[in-house]
């Protein structure tokens, strides 16, 4: 008989067995892997259900969920908080249509105004669908002046100049000069920091599946900087940020192309770009490095409320709180930021 059981935060060999069921099924992406119950629950203080289907002692499928309840964005379970891919990951229609049941007995327990699954792929044409968000995926050559070359021209001189600059690229054991790049980036840009300790957390988390690239200088000044992913044979840039001195020298071309480049020296197959709002700088940016996008399928199931929320920058209503930002001191913004983002998931 399939039953639905809920993954223990102590329970380290359920999360192991859970673990290899993610990287064995092909539903699943990095964003399934039970770390992530440690990282909702531990940094950012929510309550966290993540669901296994199990049947003969073997895990079906899984779907990790997380409660997010406040008064500025509301109350919502989501699959999953702080990342771009989620939903339900099985092996058999059986298991994802138990799993799903279940979220949604909880969602109504926990009396949420929505239940957000944040599907790669559609699964429920009934149900309203955020269509705001694309991915851009695109392989990786086996070869390293290949992968150059499949670059756009402009872009690629842009890469050059990085390296004519004498640009070089560094792996860090900590989070320390991302962060300082990333809260720069981010504040000039109007939104909240995630917390440095969140940073930490993903590299202690994930070990070795999480790695940080800061761009320097020749005389060693920090430029650019990028937190990225591994998940079986693909690489996943998740972010990333860049010091104002970086334009000149093409530092965040020159970062993406060092990271590829690495890549490719480890024999990985996938460059996931990531997630991007459409009409965006981002959007563009990677469509001049010659990634198509593919449509995310976030699906909503509503239950206090008669729309999807918009708890993005696009959001008109966001527009004089960014201005503000913007023109707070950094210090303060770095304090204040954490206690808004954990909630803006």
């Amino acid at each position: 008989m399939l039953t639905i059981k809920r993954l223990s935060l102590q329970d380290s060999a359920t999360a192991t067995r859970w673990d290899a069921f993610v990287l064995a099924c092909p539903e699943a992406t990095f964003f399934h892997r039970a770390g992530w119950q440690k990282i909702v629950s531990d940094v950012f203080h929510h309550d966290s259900y993540f669901l296994y289907a199990e049947q003969g002692g073997q895990i079906q499928g899984v779907l990790p969920l997380g409660h997010i309840n406040s008064w500025l964005f509301g109350n919502s379970l989501t699959s999953l908080p702080f990342a771009v891919y989620g939903g339900v990951a099985a092996l058999t229609p059986e298991a994802a249509d138990a799993l799903e049941l279940e979220a949604q007995k909880i969602a109504k327990s926990l009396d949420v105004s929505h239940l957000e699954l944040r599907n790669i792929k559609p699964r429920h044409t009934d149900w309203p669908m955020q269509d705001l968000y694309v991915t851009f995926r695109k392989e990786i050559l086996a070869d390293e002046d290949a992968n150059m070359l499949a670059i756009p021209r402009k872009q690629r001189a842009m890469v050059r100049k990085g390296i004519k600059s004498g640009l070089v690229s560094e792996i860090d054991s900590t989070a320390d000069r991302f962060f300082d790049v990333f809260a720069d980036n981010v504040h000039r840009h109007g939104t909240p920091a995630m917390p440095k300790k969140y940073f930490q957390a993903l590299m202690t988390v994930f070990g070795a599946d999480c790695e940080v690239l800061t761009v320097v200088a020749p005389d060693g000044q920090v430029l650019s900087s990028v937190l990225s992913f591994y998940f079986r044979d693909e690489v996943l840039p998740y972010y990333a940020g860049d010091f104002e001195a970086a334009r000149d020298l093409a530092a965040n071309d020159f970062k993406y192309w060092e990271l590829m480049r690495r890549a490719c020296a480890r024999g990985l197959k996938v460059f996931d770009y990531g997630r991007s709002k459409q009409g965006t700088g981002p959007y563009a940016f990677k469509k001049n490095w010659g990634f198509e996008p593919t449509p995310l399928h976030y699906e909503y199931c509503l239950y206090k409320r008669d729309a999807i929320p918009q708890n993005n920058p696009t959001n008109a209503k966001y527009k004089l709180l960014i201005a503000t930002w913007r023109r707070m001191p950094i210090g303060l913004a770095n304090w204040l930021g954490p206690f808004i983002v954990r909630n803006l998931a």
